[in-house]
């Protein structure tokens, strides 16, 4: 099975700044996501054999540990304001995904959208924010990719630090991962609120794209640092864009 390998390209700065203090993060976060080889073609059997398929081949042996799902996992929300899965790729739950993940030894995420719906026009977490991230924790979800569309129109710095609040209420320590797409400059005020920030527009599946996402870091990789990191999207590894040459590179 082809895999999208997750590695951030991060640098760590002895300059002093409060980051977020959950205990997460002391290192760059890696792993996979679903988005970029699958979109909205997941399951729960693609994401338990994507958790075998990192275990098989040792990626787990040397960081990657994140099985991360993408969007268009959720389909409703309930009168209670909770939300569900949809019930046709996750018959038995998200957090029967969650448990095969753990007993891989891995971590499991999931991702929301600081807006009224996803980028594909599934429930977002805008004026949920309690009721998801206590979802989250009941079903053992370890990373929460925090996306950025449909939203109020108010700026990621009044929309993000909720559901930062929220996560840390549920007492279980679940990486947040602000994908607000660089706006505002996150690197200089997202220290306090997130573990990762996206620092860049989306990626593409090319040589300028993917370098450009590196030339756009260096100018502010000294905001990273254990415990918050500058995000300049995920790798693009075996999509059909670019060479061999270049994907290894």
């Amino acid at each position: 099975m082809m895999m999208i390998v997750l590695l951030y390209m991060v640098m760590a700065s002895v300059q002093p700044s409060h980051a977020l203090d959950n205990g997460l993060g002391r290192t760059p976060q890696m792993g996979w996501n679903s988005w970029n080889g699958f979109h909205c073609n997941i399951d729960a059997d693609l994401i338990k054999a994507t958790a075998d398929a990192i275990v098989q081949l040792g990626l787990d042996k040397v960081g990657y540990k994140y099985v991360n799902m993408d969007d268009c996992w959720a389909k409703t929300r309930d009168a209670n304001g909770n939300i569900h899965p949809d019930p046709k790729t996750f018959p038995k739950g998200i957090k029967d995904v969650a448990d095969y993940v753990h007993s891989k030894g891995l971590l499991f995420g999931l991702y929301s959208d600081a807006g009224y719906k996803t980028c594909a026009g599934r429930p977002g977490s805008l004026g949920y924010e309690k009721n998801d991230a206590d979802s989250y924790a009941s079903w053992g979800v370890d990373y929460l990719k925090y996306d950025n569309c449909n939203n109020d129109g108010s700026p990621p710095q009044k929309r993000y630090p909720v559901m930062r609040d929220a996560l840390n209420a549920t007492g279980r320590p679940i990486f947040y991962s602000m994908c607000e797409w660089g706006l505002g400059d996150p690197a200089k005020w997202a220290n306090p609120v997130g573990n990762s920030w996206r620092t860049t527009p989306d990626i593409s599946d090319n040589w300028a794209s993917m370098t450009s996402r590196a030339d756009l870091n260096n100018m502010v990789w000294n905001y990273s640092r254990p415990g918050g990191w500058n995000d300049p999207d995920m790798l693009e590894v075996g999509n059909g864009g670019m060479t061999r040459t270049e994907y290894v590179s």
